[in-house]
């Protein structure tokens, strides 16, 4: 079966909108939408600005991780290096900056390798996916009020991680996703 991105018989037509929150970060809306069967109907989402994840293998199977207190989730996560965009940012800026932020690392080789959207019900949010390969240690600038530890693990000990509860980040998962084929094929 062939997947058509726009199919104009399921699209929703855009009538208003109302912005309920302005935050910093986030921006929350209500919008009257068209339905296509004509009747109207409400939606509510979050704008935002979008981010960059990195798959950064530190060696031959072994990938660079994180783990950071999630105050929306109460818990510390297991997540692989990300960040959102600044205003105006490419991609790939991002992703370096973020690797190096966060991690310390900058990367000689990258590989950009498709986008995620990890939450289309309620958010416009699209992260970009990259690999990095030939990491060099310069040392983390970490933001104000960014704490992190910063640990490697092999791709198989992650996968097993995602099993047994310890990964849960979704984009970490599906970039997990990605890092097997692209690791699998080096």
């Amino acid at each position: 079966m062939a997947v058509i991105a726009n199919d104009p018989a399921l699209e929703e037509k855009h009538v208003s909108s109302e912005q309920l929150v302005d935050g910093k970060l986030l921006k929350v809306w209500r919008d009257e939408v068209r339905l296509p069967d004509g009747s109207l109907a409400m939606r509510e989402y979050v704008q935002h600005p979008g981010a960059c994840i990195v798959i950064a293998e530190l060696r031959p199977g072994v990938l660079v991780f994180e783990r950071q207190f999630r105050y929306p989730v109460g818990q510390v996560l297991i997540e692989l290096p990300a960040g959102k965009l600044d205003a105006g940012e490419q991609p790939l800026a991002c992703a370096q900056r973020e690797l190096l932020e966060e991690t310390g690392y900058v990367a000689r080789d990258w590989q950009h390798l498709g986008a995620l959207h990890p939450c289309v019900a309620y958010s416009s949010e699209r992260i970009e996916l990259f690999m990095a390969r030939g990491l060099e240690y310069e040392g983390q600038r970490l933001d104000a009020g960014e704490f992190l530890e910063v640990f490697e693990m092999s791709l198989d000990e992650a996968e097993s991680a995602v099993f047994d509860g310890r990964i849960t980040d979704t984009k970490t998962i599906a970039g997990l996703f990605w890092a097997r084929r692209v690791l699998g094929e080096a």
